[in-house]
């Protein structure tokens, strides 16, 4: 049986931050569309910690006007999603 994305995952403060250092490859304190691109598990995670569909509608609804995000960002994402224990 497989189980679907939109199951509520809760996540710690710390599992996201971990979470989120591994999708900024770079390691500029923000996490862009292409690291999100580049790591699709991870990604599918992200989306069903926020409740948001697609890294897309995370980075255009949530995100900076340069088209990422940052850890606080998703923080305030995940926590109004009902999702950060």
């Amino acid at each position: 049986m497989l189980v679907t994305l939109s199951k509520k995952i809760m996540a710690t403060e710390q599992e996201l931050k971990s979470l989120f250092n591994t999708l900024d490859t770079d390691r500029d304190g923000k996490v862009s569309i292409n690291e999100l691109f580049l790591s699709p598990g991870l990604s599918a995670i992200i989306s069903a910690e926020t409740g948001v569909s697609s890294p897309q509608e995370l980075l255009a609804m949530h995100g900076d006007k340069d088209g990422s995000i940052t850890f606080e960002q998703l923080k305030k994402v995940v926590e109004s999603a009902g999702n950060l224990n």
